[in-house]
């Protein structure tokens, strides 16, 4: 499993699926927005506003689903002291801050609308607000930190404190009065959202973790060459 997720397997990887993995992307993208902007219906009380959705919660579940990955990865760099794991980290963390803003931005757009305002510190998106916070110190721990080692280890543990907001932005909506509804998707029990919605929301949640994949790719594929021409190349 380790050596499956070196940087050298990935690299192997990624330098020759990027291709394969924009032509799907662009597939299932034209489908979902097919699908959410033409063939699923209006709702009863948001009207075509509700559309938004399908940008919106994709964004907001590939943005809390990269999180867990890099914090995941994060601890593994401590337990298993593979310090490779950075590179897949910092590739990823990209990805999930752009996601991160989208989702921010277009529930700042569908508030409007729905709920009359912009903005309202609703604990759902204040906690989402504090995920774009912790990303972006991610982000910035590795632009002011010149030593790689230390910048590993600062990055790390951002990574990892941040992952305790993921179970409140899960569970904000349960634990306080929030604006935002209760989850129309559960695991275990019923679904109350429509099938005609469900279907792109779906499509468009896969489309977006094509792209993030892609950006990934892209990004660690580019960590790679300018370690290589560094003469750094010990991994």
């Amino acid at each position: 499993m380790l050596n499956l997720l070196s940087p050298g397997k990935i690299f192997e990887i990624s330098s020759k699926s990027t291709k394969y993995v924009f032509v799907v992307f662009i597939i299932v993208l034209t489908i979902g927005l097919t699908e959410s902007l033409f063939l699923s219906p209006e709702d009863y009380k948001q009207s075509h506003s509700v559309r938004i959705m399908y940008v919106h919660v994709p964004a907001a579940w590939t943005s809390i689903g990269i999180f867990t990955v890099v914090a995941f990865l994060s601890i593994g760099i401590f337990i298993f002291k593979n310090k490779n794991f950075f590179l897949i980290t910092k590739s990823l963390v990209p990805s999930g801050f752009i996601f991160s803003i989208i989702a921010l931005v277009t529930g700042s757009i569908w508030g409007k609308p729905t709920w009359g305002t912009w903005w309202a510190w609703d604990a759902r998106i204040t906690s989402m607000l504090i995920l774009s916070l912790f990303y972006f110190m991610y982000l910035l721990s590795w632009r002011i930190i010149s030593d790689q080692e230390k910048a590993i280890k600062i990055s790390s543990l951002i990574a990892i404190i941040g992952a305790i907001n993921i179970p409140i932005i899960k569970f904000s909506v349960n634990w306080w009065n929030t604006l935002h509804q209760g989850p129309s998707i559960k695991i275990i029990g019923e679904t109350s959202i429509h099938s005609s919605m469900l279907i792109p929301l779906g499509i468009m949640t896969a489309a977006f973790a094509l792209l993030s994949l892609l950006i990934f790719l892209m990004k660690f594929n580019t960590e790679m060459i300018r370690i290589k021409n560094k003469g750094l190349d010990r991994l």
